[in-house]
C-alpha cells in the first residue's frame, strides 16, 4: 500500500468544540429515571401515518430496553395514523419487544404537541403525482434527476409546497412545546430545518441522515478487503464531516490509528472502472444501490471524500457531468430512481400494512442502523454520542460558510445540550460546489415565505443542474408547468402569479 498520499486539510484540527449549540435539561420535562431507563418519555411523531420511516422508528423503539413512554402519532390521513396505532400496540404486545410504547391516534397538532418532550417529523409532502411532475417533467427538456427531493428543480418544487407545512409546524411548536427537541427526517433537509429556525428562532431542531453512514460503510469494506481485517464496527470509522445535506464530504477519516485516505486513494487507483459493490447488494438491481464511482471521481478531482449516495451527489453537480442523459447515468453505475417505482412500492407498502394490522406478518425486528433513538437517548442523558447533524451554522462549525446556512457536521449529543463540533474549512475547489446551493437555499426560504415567483424562479435558473442546460424562455416554460402542477399544495396566492 502507498503511504505518500498527503492531504492539507487533514492537518485541520476537529475535536474542538463549540459553545454549546443550545442547552436543555431534561429534568424540566419532569421525566421519570428508573434503573437508569427513562419510563414516560413523550413523543409526537408528525407524519404518523407513514409506512417507511415510522415503522423504522416504532421498529426500532421496540428493541430499546431503556425508553418507553407514549407516542402520539399525527397525520393529514387520520386512518393511515390509526393503522400504524394498531400496528404499534402490536409490537408492544409482543414478547419479544423490549421497548412497550403507548401508541394514541390524535387529531390536532395541538393535541400530539401539547407537554411533548420529543417531536420527529416525518412527511411526504404532496403525493407521489405532484414528485412524478417534480422528477420526470424537467426530462423534456433534458434535465434528468436521480431523487429530486433536495436540489435541481424537483428539489425546489418539492421545497415550495414543504415549507409552508413547516411554517405551521414550526408556530404549533412554538405555542404548544417549545422546550421539546425536533428531530426532522423531512427533504429537503436543510431547507425544512432552516425554515423550523427562522419561524422559531428559539427552537431545539435538528436534522437527521442516514447518507454519511453508507460512506463510512464503504471506507469499512474497503479497509476489511485490503488489509484482510474483519468484522469493523462502522461507528469506529471516526470522520469528520462538513458540507451541506446530501452534499457532505469528509477531509479527515481513520481507523484505529489508520489514515483511510492513503488507503482510499489507492483502492481507487485499482478499482475505478469497476467501483467498489457492497456485498450483498447489485447496483443494476436497485433503485437505490451504487457502484460508488462517482464518488471515486470526485475524490480524484476534489481530494476530499464525498460522503453520500451517488444519486444524491450527482443532483449538486451541473447537469452535464454525471446527469446528462441515462446512458451517462449507467457508465457511472448508479440509477434513476423513478416516481413509477415508488408508487409500485407504496402499494407494496399498503398491502404489506395491511398484513400487520390484520396480524397476518409481524414486524421484522432487525436494526435499522439509523441512530434516531441512540440520539433521543443521550440527550436524556443515558449515552454520549458524537454523530453528524444538520443545524443552523450559528457556532461557525464550517468557517467560510454563512452563519445562517444549515451545515451538515458531527456534533456531541449528551444530557440536554447538542455541542456542534468545530468541522473547520472547506477547500475552495468544493466550496465553489456548494456555493450556489447555500445561495438557494436564502432565495427559496424567502420565495416560500413572501409568496415570490420572481425570486423562485431566479433560484430555478441558478440550479447547477438547469443552469447553461436551457435558454430564459424554456426555462420559464418549465417552471410554470411544474408550478401548475403543484397547485393544489401551495398557498393560494400562487395560483395567481403563474
Amino acid at each position: 500500500m502507498k503511504s505518500n498520499y498527503k492531504l492539507s486539510k487533514n492537518k485541520i484540527s476537529f475535536i474542538a468544540l463549540a459553545a454549546s449549540y443550545k442547552t436543555y435539561y431534561t429534568r424540566k420535562l419532569n421525566m421519570k429515571y428508573e434503573n437508569n431507563k427513562v419510563t414516560d418519555l413523550k413523543i409526537a411523531y408528525i407524519g404518523g401515518g407513514s409506512r417507511g420511516w415510522a415503522w423504522t422508528f416504532m421498529g426500532d423503539l421496540s428493541m430499546e430496553p431503556d425508553l418507553s413512554g407514549t407516542i402520539r402519532l399525527y397525520d393529514i390521513d387520520v386512518n393511515a395514523a390509526k393503522q400504524n396505532e394498531i400496528i404499534g400496540k402490536k409490537l408492544t404486545a409482543r414478547e419479544d419487544t423490549v421497548g412497550k410504547w403507548n401508541y394514541e391516534t390524535v387529531s390536532s397538532l395541538k393535541e400530539a404537541l401539547t407537554g411533548i418532550d420529543f417531536v420527529v417529523i416525518s412527511i411526504l409532502p404532496g403525493t407521489f403525482d405532484e414528485m412524478e411532475i417534480d422528477v420526470h417533467l424537467p426530462e423534456r427538456l433534458g434535465i434528468y434527476q436521480s431523487v429530486g427531493d433536495t436540489a435541481g428543480p424537483g428539489g425546489l418544487v418539492r421545497a415550495l409546497r414543504t415549507l409552508p407545512m413547516f411554517v405551521t409546524i414550526a408556530e404549533a411548536i412554538k405555542e404548544y412545546s417549545p422546550e421539546a427537541w425536533i428531530i426532522n427526517y423531512t427533504n429537503p433537509m436543510s431547507l425544512c430545518v432552516k425554515t423550523l429556525y427562522h419561524v422559531f428562532p428559539g427552537i431545539k431542531a435538528f436534522g437527521c441522515c442516514h447518507e454519511v453512514f453508507g460512506t463510512q460503510k464503504v471506507l469499512k469494506g474497503i479497509l476489511e478487503q485490503t488489509m484482510e481485517l474483519k468484522d469493523i464496527k462502522r461507528s469506529d470509522i471516526h470522520i469528520n464531516v462538513l458540507g451541506i445535506n446530501h452534499f457532505t464530504w469528509l477531509d479527515s477519516a481513520s481507523y484505529k490509528g489508520i489514515d483511510l485516505f492513503p488507503v482510499y486513494s489507492d483502492f481507487i487507483d485499482e478499482h475505478f472502472k469497476e467501483g467498489y459493490e457492497e456485498p450483498d447488494k447489485n447496483w443494476a438491481n436497485s433503485t437505490f444501490d451504487c457502484a460508488h464511482r462517482l464518488k471515486f471521481d470526485l475524490f480524484k478531482k476534489y481530494g476530499l471524500i464525498a460522503a453520500a449516495g451517488d444519486r444524491h451527489l450527482a443532483e449538486f453537480m451541473p447537469g452535464d457531468t454525471y446527469l446528462s442523459d441515462p446512458k451517462t447515468v449507467a457508465s457511472w453505475k448508479f440509477g434513476l430512481t423513478t416516481v413509477e417505482w415508488r408508487k409500485k412500492d407504496l402499494q407494496k407498502r399498503l398491502e404489506r400494512s395491511a398484513r400487520f394490522v390484520s396480524g397476518e406478518e409481524e414486524m421484522d425486528l432487525t436494526p435499522s442502523g439509523e441512530e434516531g433513538i441512540l440520539l433521543i437517548k443521550a440527550l436524556c442523558g443515558l449515552e454520549r454520542v458524537v454523530s453528524n447533524v444538520n443545524i443552523p451554522n450559528t457556532n461557525h462549525q464550517i468557517t467560510n460558510l454563512p452563519a445562517s446556512a444549515v451545515v451538515e457536521t458531527n456534533a456531541l449529543f449528551e444530557r440536554g445540550a447538542i455541542r456542534p463540533i468545530i468541522a473547520g474549512v472547506i477547500p475552495f475547489n468544493v466550496l465553489e460546489l456548494i456555493t450556489p446551493h447555500v445561495e438557494n437555499h436564502e432565495m427559496i426560504l424567502k420565495a416560500s415565505i413572501n409568496c415570490d415567483r420572481n425570486l423562485a424562479f431566479t433560484a430555478f435558473m441558478n440550479d447547477p443542474l438547469v443552469k447553461d442546460r436551457c435558454t430564459k424562455e424554456e426555462g420559464t416554460a418549465l417552471f410554470e408547468d411544474m408550478i401548475r402542477g403543484t397547485l393544489a399544495w401551495l398557498p393560494e396566492k400562487w395560483a395567481e402569479i403563474v
